[in-house]
């Protein structure tokens, strides 16, 4: 019966997708403006799903958090928000956030981001998570300097914002996820101390370590398809090279440090299979890392479930992220 009720969802699911796929075909014919509009439409209601999302392991209680231009770009200041723990350090260890949402959507001080930013807080780390801007008008690489950037501001600043800048943590959601993924995979490969200096860690959850990945047949999702195109400029099959290249699993060596990769089997946003052939690559070249799978989870299950398996994930990355720090 369960199996024949697993079989009945993933039909509604699939046909669902094909019918939305084809209203868009059908009003994208008729009028191509009209066909845009329903897709922002679609990605609106999809990133309300996301920001409406509860956190599964309640936080009380107040937590101080400041918002700081860090770049402007664009004519645009880019921000970022530092959550602190209540407890009173000269220097707090710090987990350094990045937000998901394809690289088109998505913004730093969104509910669930937010409920992330003070579940870590609680655990006594500050928290800083960003804003960079969007792949519909810029190139991954913009978005990439704006990871890079935040990064060497809080470095920079670290006495006047009560961080420790020798004990750093990257951690990101999906989009977020590829980003810290990347920026450390890239950095180790080519040996780039400075832009190394005081990260002891990187998690990333349900994140896309080969950006191929997200073009299988088996991946559904008509939103990570377009996204990943609007960012990357082209499809995998006429952009290969760009592909290659803006994916951590190809920069992966001996020099990677510890990671967390956490993933749901059901994923259809971002196929498990990524993360399952990082953790191999990461295996290779004798990287220590740490793999945790949520079965029944499906992309964003940590916001979106509120089962003993995801609160045992989160708990498990908290005291990953203090191990990585300590040691």
């Amino acid at each position: 019966m369960e199996k024949l009720k697993e079989k009945l969802k993933m039909s509604y699911f699939i046909a669902n997708k094909i019918y939305l796929f084809l209203i868009f075909i059908f009003l994208a014919i008729e009028d191509l403006t009209l066909g845009f509009y329903y897709f922002l439409l679609s990605i609106i209601i999809y990133t309300w799903k996301i920001i409406r999302s509860k956190f599964p392991i309640e936080v009380d209680g107040e937590f101080e958090n400041k918002t700081y231009v860090y770049k402007k770009a664009d004519n645009k200041e880019l921000k970022l928000d530092i959550w602190y723990p209540r407890s009173n350090l000269y220097k707090y260890p710090l987990v350094f956030f990045c937000h998901g949402g394809g690289w088109i959507s998505g913004f730093r001080n969104q509910p669930n981001n937010v409920s992330w930013c003070k579940y870590l807080a609680s655990k006594g780390f500050a928290v800083v998570s960003i804003d960079y801007r969007y792949g519909y008008r810029n190139t991954m690489e913009d978005i990439l300097s704006d990871y890079t950037d935040a990064l060497n501001y809080v470095k920079n600043n670290s006495e006047k914002l009560s961080i420790d800048k020798d004990n750093i943590v990257l951690m990101g959601l999906s989009a977020g996820g590829h980003l810290s993924l990347l920026y450390s995979t890239y950095y180790t490969y080519n040996k780039d101390e400075d832009k190394m200096a005081g990260i002891k860690a990187v998690v990333a959850y349900y994140a896309p370590s080969n950006l191929k990945d997200i073009f299988i047949s088996e991946n559904k999702s008509i939103f990570a398809k377009f996204a990943t195109k609007q960012t990357l400029k082209g499809s995998p099959t006429k952009k290969e090279e760009i592909y290659d290249y803006y994916s951590p699993i190809n920069w992966v060596g001996p020099n990677m440090i510890p990671t967390l990769l956490a993933h749901g089997k059901l994923d259809t946003t971002v196929p498990f299979k990524s993360s399952v052939n990082f953790a191999k690559k990461l295996k290779k070249y004798n990287i220590k890392y740490t793999f945790l799978v949520h079965r029944k989870g499906g992309h964003s299950f940590d916001t979106k479930l509120e089962d003993i398996t995801t609160v045992n994930i989160l708990e498990r990355t908290t005291r990953y992220i203090r191990k990585a720090i300590k040691s």
